[in-house]
């Protein structure tokens, strides 16, 4: 599935297809203009620390909504599945949905 895909999915098939994966709830201001490595360790937890953040960014082993993402990736509106979801993944399987409120 591409990131187009993706982004035209309602909540519902979303939340179907991803049924088991973890999932934070976080504040829509703090998703939006928010920078990769903060959202993938402060604001949702996904990631341990920052430093686990800037290495896995280095590694090209960051995904957002499937695309490969680099450190200056920012958070927008134009992001959000169906408004309100972003599909973030460490390497192939590791996947986690941080759902903005």
């Amino acid at each position: 599935s591409t990131a187009e895909d993706l982004v035209s999915l309602d909540e519902e098939l979303f939340l179907q297809i991803f049924d088991r994966v973890p999932q934070a709830e976080v504040a829509k201001s703090d998703v939006l203009g928010s920078n990769i490595i903060d959202l993938l360790s402060e604001k949702s937890g996904f990631l341990k620390s920052k430093g686990e953040a800037k290495r896995e960014l280095q590694g090209n082993a960051i995904s957002v909504n499937k695309e490969k993402v680099k450190d200056d990736f920012v958070a927008a509106e134009k992001d959000l599945i169906d408004g309100k979801f972003l599909l973030l993944q460490k390497g192939k399987k590791q996947y986690f949905i941080v759902k903005a409120v």
